[in-house]
């Protein structure tokens, strides 16, 4: 009896280890496949060269808190925003939308982009709110069901680009990434680039699911001179 329960014990114990086995591996072949295939797939649409970048009516300014915790300025925020202002220098881009998180009346990621845009020198005229970019999906899926762009500018760091134009073909938009230069490696920036990874398995599940934005709303015509 005692000997058939020690034998039953370590069936348990092999059969979850196999489990456990093959759970990480299975993680690390998802985490490997969707790092691989982005940036395979998007390498041909990434630039730094604002000279070279196709011109397209809208940029699409992905959001990010303007400052850190302690109130020291964000430099993926800072960074997006002379990438933005570069564009706008170099004639390709004729208008923007901010787009990010308004989850409450502290924080609001459009209001502070186009306050931070308008500092730089350009026109609140060409500034559009998308107050709904909760999510990198959210914002770019709402650039064409909502705003009507079927070809855009994105503009944000690599890395991040590189997801968003992704998910962009996946729906249909044509989409270049003007990389807005990385902070260098730290805490923060650390913790962002291993989220990162698992943001990109999500792009997967998403498309899987066949995951939409969570809010649309009426069409918004983005008129330009």
């Amino acid at each position: 009896m005692e000997r058939n329960i020690k034998r039953r014990a370590k069936k348990i114990v092999r059969y979850s280890l196999y489990a456990i086995a093959f759970g990480v591996l299975s993680v690390a072949f998802m985490l490997f496949f969707s790092n691989s295939q982005i940036n395979k797939t998007t390498e041909s649409y990434i630039y730094d060269n604002a000279d070279s970048i196709p011109p397209q009516k809208v940029g699409l300014v992905l959001g990010t808190a303007r400052y850190l915790r302690r109130g020291t300025p964000n430099g993926y925020f800072t960074y997006r925003i002379q990438a933005a202002k570069e564009l706008y220098d170099a004639g390709k881009v004729k208008a923007f939308i901010v787009s990010g998180d308004n989850g409450h009346a502290s924080y609001n990621e459009p209001r502070d982009m186009y306050n931070a845009l308008v500092e730089k020198g350009i026109p609140d005229s060409i500034i559009h709110f998308d107050y709904a970019g909760f999510r990198t999906l959210d914002s770019v899926v709402r650039m064409k069901k909502v705003f009507g762009q079927d070809s855009i500018i994105i503009i944000s760091q690599e890395f991040h680009n590189q997801r968003a134009i992704y998910i962009a073909q996946h729906h249909g938009i044509t989409a270049y990434g003007y990389n807005a230069k990385d902070i260098s490696l730290n805490r923060k920036s650390l913790k962002t680039k291993i989220r990162e990874r698992f943001a990109r398995v999500k792009v997967f599940v998403d498309i899987v699911t066949g995951k939409q934005p969570k809010f649309l709303g009426e069409p918004i015509e983005i008129k330009t001179d």
